[in-house]
This record gives structure tokens, C-alpha cells and sequence, in this order.
């Protein structure tokens, strides 16, 4: 059965942001996939199709929809993942699966990877989809998180910075990729992700109460700097 969960985003501002990383490091556990910096890189290549159906679908609100994406961590790509992220009354569902470097590289390129009976169920879904939509690489989006983990209600609390875009989508594996930053300097997003409930302790330390609650969407943002 398809879980799905609560995503919260903010914009703060720098202030805000060291004032919240000082109460979160306490309270919760980083990432442990994280560099000694306690950070790494997220770049994706998102997807659209002709129409551009996902850009403006989430320009509209519509509900519900759906963006896909390939990504990978830091410099890393032999960990690449194809990515399906699903929005619905206001709650998400991500859907995913490995690709190989070379799968990526097709992708990158605007074709498709052979799809056979070997792979797994996930994964053939998934580019079935890319490919009956002919979903296109649209805009690169980049940026460096800092993330935080509390076992109880699976909560997951990321600062996000630094977010650039690019439309060098063919370079998304070299990353010799010319980048637009998309913010404002000093802004950054923070993003809090639970399941059924976030603990009240977790609310109120980070004061969410009092923060300005964000529609803020990545892809949609970046294909505006660039488009």
C-alpha cells in the first residue's frame, strides 16, 4: 500500500537559518550519508514532456500530480536513481529505482534505456512512463543540504541552499554545466517531512509556528530562471 506523507516547506533567511541549524543539532541525528561538514550536493535532471504538462500542472496547483527526475549525491554516479515524486492533498509519495550510469547517459541525451523483463518491476514501471509520456530533460537543479533525522515519526528536517539551474542538460554527469542561482542571497529553504505525526517537542523547537510557510518548488522555479 502507497505511503504518503507530510512535507512542510519554509523560506528563511539566514538568521533564521542559524538559529534553527543551533536548535536542530541537538535535538536530532544527521543524515548518515552526509560528508564531515554534516552536507552534500543534490543534482537532478528533471523531466518534462512537449507541453511542458508537470511545469504548469504545478503552476496551477493541480492536484494531484506528479514530477520525474534522475539524481545523484555530491560527485557520486555510481548511485544514480530515477525518481517518480507524487503530490496529493498536499501530502507526497516518492516512487524510485537504480539506474546505471550509462541508463542515465541515454536519458541525459533525450532517448530512452531498453526496457526488459530482467529488470525490476519498479524500474520498468517507471520508464514506461517516461517513455509513453516522451518526457524530455528540462532543467538541472542543484544545491547543498543539510539534513536531520529523528526516529520517532520518521521525521526529516533539510536545509537547502544554494539552489542553482541550468538548462546544460547534456552535462548533467560531467557537471561542467553553466548554473543560475535561483534566490535571493541569503535565502535558503527548509523542508520538515513526517509520516502519520510530527512530535510536538520537534514543532515547537524549530518554531514553525512562526515561520513563513512556502509553496516553493524546485523544478517549477528553476524552469522560470531559465526557460
Amino acid at each position: 500500500m502507497d505511503k504518503y506523507r507530510h512535507e512542510y516547506k519554509y523560506l528563511i533567511d539566514r538568521g533564521q537559518r542559524q538559529i534553527l541549524l543551533m536548535k536542530a543539532r541537538p535535538l536530532m541525528k544527521p543524515d548518515p550519508h552526509t560528508g564531515e561538514d554534516g552536507s552534500y550536493v543534490i543534482r537532478s535532471l528533471y523531466f518534462d514532456d512537449a507541453a511542458d504538462t508537470c511545469f504548469y500542472q504545478n503552476e496551477s496547483g493541480c492536484d494531484p500530480r506528479a514530477k520525474y527526475r534522475i539524481r545523484y549525491y555530491d560527485d557520486d554516479t555510481s548511485f544514480i536513481r530515477l525518481e517518480k515524486k507524487i503530490k496529493r492533498r498536499g501530502m507526497t509519495l516518492k516512487r524510485s529505482c537504480a539506474l546505471t550510469e550509462t541508463e542515465a547517459e541515454v536519458l541525459c541525451a533525450g532517448g530512452f534505456p531498453e526496457i526488459t523483463a530482467e529488470m525490476p518491476e519498479e524500474k520498468r514501471r517507471l520508464l514506461t512512463e517516461l517513455v509513453s509520456r516522451r518526457l524530455m530533460p528540462k532543467v538541472i537543479v542543484t544545491y547543498s543540504r543539510i539534513p536531520f533525522i529523528y526516529p520517532a515519526g520518521n521525521v526529516r528536517v533539510t536545509f537547502d541552499g544554494n539552489i542553482t539551474a541550468s538548462d546544460d542538460t547534456k552535462k548533467f554527469l560531467s557537471r561542467g554545466y553553466r548554473e543560475y542561482p535561483v534566490l535571493p542571497d541569503g535565502k535558503s529553504i527548509l523542508e520538515v517531512k513526517w509520516d502519520e505525526l510530527l512530535p510536538i517537542h520537534i514543532k515547537s523547537m524549530m518554531q514553525l509556528d512562526t515561520l513563513q510557510w512556502s509553496t516553493f518548488s524546485k523544478y517549477y522555479t528553476c524552469r522560470l530562471v531559465v526557460r
